[in-house]
């Protein structure tokens, strides 16, 4: 996430207390709930990672990112602050846009190289964790414990919760694109066996159960899912 001139405070479920965020930030596997307070005018340029791809960039462990939100100074250093200085001074958001997409370009040439497992990673993602686990081990060309490893070293979970994930995002995705949908369908939909599977996982991965956050996005205008595409 790219800030520019005015970062967001954020605040996480564990440690309360909001915390203002640097210009850059480098967000890893996220598990549990965070809560972002919006300060002055929002102009935010956001990068969303394909399974793995932060691993083949960084070539850290996913493991050891998971939860957390980092200053991307940290891992880009003089690089990550010419970019951060060049967006505090742009006028349209379509510069933004063109300074992080030549930035990216950039370190794309020292990416580790693409693996299977990195292809199963993306169905997995496509499908919205529908895709069954040992199929995707198999088309990893890994067996299921091997397989494992590998999940968690590039997205920072086990298959069976990175794929419970996805179908919480794909269900929190349908209600932020379409709040008159039943959530009833949107359990459906999203590929739970019922409704209170999907509730759980909201309690699990949002804090709160589904009919709480159709009330706390009715005081909010940011809508932070609703847009990704894969």
């Amino acid at each position: 996430m790219f800030y520019g001139n005015d970062p967001v405070w954020m605040s996480r479920e564990v440690t309360g207390g909001f915390e203002k965020q640097p210009v850059s930030v480098l967000v890893g596997p996220q598990h549990s709930r965070v809560n972002v307070k919006v300060s002055g005018q929002l102009n935010a340029i956001r990068v969303d990672f394909a399974p793995g791809g932060m691993f083949r960039m960084l070539g850290i462990p996913m493991v050891e990112l998971f939860d957390g939100g980092f200053d991307a100074v940290e891992f880009f250093g003089a690089q990550i602050k010419e970019v951060n200085e060049r967006l505090s001074e742009i006028t349209e958001p379509a510069q933004g846009k063109t300074i992080v997409e030549k930035f990216l370009l950039q370190r794309s040439g020292k990416l580790k190289c693409r693996l299977p497992v990195d292809t199963a990673l993306r169905l997995m993602l496509i499908q919205d964790g529908r895709e069954d686990i040992e199929q995707a081990a198999s088309l990893s060309c890994l067996s299921l414990k091997q397989f494992e490893r590998k999940c968690r070293e590039r997205v920072g979970m086990n298959p069976k919760t990175f794929a419970r994930i996805l179908r919480f995002s794909k269900a929190y995705r349908m209600h932020e694109a379409f709040p008159e949908l039943s959530w009833t369908s949107i359990a459906h939909e999203a590929g739970y066996y019922d409704q209170m599977h999907m509730i759980r996982d909201f309690k699990i991965f949002a804090g709160v159960t589904p009919t709480v956050i159709e009330k706390q996005l009715l005081s909010t205008p940011l809508r932070m899912q609703r847009d990704l595409q894969y």
